[in-house]
């Protein structure tokens, strides 16, 4: 009874939407024409024909590109370099980093992408302005390098947040004795600071890297253009469903986009228990030695 509710809010906004996608992606079903009054069932057609389409592939390739470059490197590193200079900062100087990290992250999309969109103008945009180079069109030259910096600059907030957190828990007598053992910066941050957040960094890599390669936010600077060069698969899937018409299509594509996140997620998953276990391994391990006592050295 308690969780009766909770399990109705999953079924109508996970489970049915989920198999709603698998049967409409079974279907030539469209959004004008007999096809959306009558929609026919085509079976694994639709698959077929998106797995044989080099447009899929190479919005694959962009979004891979994309959550990686993005994502894994950009958002989770800038993050921690924010997150562990901010360590050594204090007062106002502090305060003022926060809060301009954090404002890329709190203004809604729109505002964001319109903030891009401005900066990279190519008659009156800021950008070509500080640079002097009047006339240039970042978007169509350089769409994929655009949609990569604007992301990093909207996500690195929640990375800075998330590593901040671990960051303060790391023990500080650990740090105290790494230093006074005459370790460096470096040898402190890879022998004290990443054991002991190795869990954070695991759980910030896994929601950057699903999140990364869902969103849609992308669409509002660059459209997927020009000529389908920044079009990530959230992207691709829009164009097919919305103004290409071809819901059924679309439908399959997300069902591929749901597999591929489960699979990443099984993935992250299964190193973090594989992580997990070492430490409960080695425990068991010297209680053992323990229990056994010291032995006798062979003459």
């Amino acid at each position: 009874m308690f969780v009766a509710p909770a399990l109705a809010l999953i079924g109508l906004f996970l489970v049915f939407p989920a198999i709603w996608t698998i049967y409409l992606g079974m279907t030539d079903y469209r959004l004008t024409g007999f096809a959306a009054v009558d929609p026919e069932f085509v079976g694994l057609d639709n698959y077929a024909r998106i797995l044989g389409d080099p447009t899929f592939w190479r919005s694959l390739r962009l979004t891979l590109v994309f959550v990686l470059v993005s994502g894994i490197i950009g958002q989770s590193l800038l993050g921690f370099a924010v997150a562990w200079a901010l360590r050594r900062i204090t007062g106002w100087a502090k305060t003022l980093i926060e809060t301009l990290v954090l404002a890329a992250w709190v203004v809604p999309a729109s505002v964001a992408s319109f903030l891009w969109i401005a900066l990279l103008d190519r008659r009156e945009g800021t950008l070509n302005e500080i640079l002097g180079t009047t006339g240039m069109a970042w978007l169509i030259e350089y769409p994929m390098a655009s949609i990569i910096v604007f992301n990093i600059w909207v996500g690195t907030a929640f990375s800075m947040l998330l590593f901040s957190s671990a960051l303060a828990a790391v023990p500080p007598s650990q740090l105290e004795s790494a230093r006074m053992a005459g370790a460096t910066g470096w040898q402190q941050l890879r022998d004290v600071v990443i054991p002991n957040i190795r869990g954070h960094i695991l759980t910030n890599t896994l929601l950057i890297t699903l999140w990364t390669f869902n969103t849609f936010t992308p669409y509002l600077v660059t459209a997927g253009g020009p000529n389908g060069e920044s079009e990530i698969i959230a992207v691709y899937i829009y164009n097919t469903a919305i103004p290409g018409g071809q819901l059924g299509v679309g439908a399959a594509i997300s069902l591929i986009m749901l597999l591929i996140n489960l699979v990443v997620a099984l993935g992250y998953l299964r190193v973090g228990r594989a992580r997990g276990a070492r430490p409960a391994e080695a425990s068991a391990a010297e209680a053992s030695a323990a229990e056994a006592g010291p032995t006798e050295k062979a003459p």
